[in-house]
């Protein structure tokens, strides 16, 4: 008996999907331009990233169902998705782009059987650790997407925006007080 399966690993993705796509509706448009450092994706650029990034294990498991990693050739994949991100889009293309993935994404999470997701992947040679199970591999879905909010969220102090984590946080608080008070 496992006590976090397909449903719950496509539940906890389209919560931080949510999260996700709540900050790219509260930061401007003409804000998706911002570049926060040179040499790195601007706020539109990281949005189409997170909304793209799933194809990769997408493709793996979903398409091709390895077992073995060793063959697949990760630069070339790679190179395709992230000159997707480069096209221009409007803000509101990137939000449809992160709603339409995330349901994408959550359906196949949800679809997927406990035996399929314990199957074990070996890594290419000197890859560390050897193998993976699938389980572990579609968890890094929803992990790059919080490395990548995180970075979001930071891009909204530098903007001026509180971001809505925080928001919740301090009137939970507030409440809190407010409760203790009286």
């Amino acid at each position: 008996m496992t006590y976090y399966g397909p449903k719950e690993l496509a539940a906890a993705f389209r919560t931080v999907r949510n999260n996700t796509i709540q900050i790219a509706e509260e930061i401007p448009e003409n804000k998706y331009s911002f570049e926060p450092a040179p040499g790195v994706r601007t706020v539109g650029q990281t949005l189409v990233h997170i909304a793209s990034s799933y194809r990769f294990n997408y493709q793996v498991h979903g398409v091709e169902k390895r077992t073995k990693m060793e063959g697949f050739d990760f630069p070339a994949f790679m190179a395709g998705v992230m000159a997707d991100e480069q096209k221009p889009r409007t803000k509101a293309e990137i939000v449809q782009l992160l709603k339409d993935s995330g349901d994408t994404v959550e359906r196949w999470l949800g679809s997927l059987s406990e035996d399929f997701l314990a199957q074990s992947v070996t890594m290419p040679p000197h890859g560390q650790p050897a193998s993976k199970t699938r389980f572990e591999m579609l968890s890094g879905i929803k992990e790059h997407e919080m490395h990548h909010r995180g970075q979001l969220m930071l891009v909204q102090r530098m903007l001026g925006i509180t971001p809505h984590l925080t928001r919740q946080m301090q009137e939970r608080f507030a409440a809190m007080q407010a409760a203790a008070k009286s």
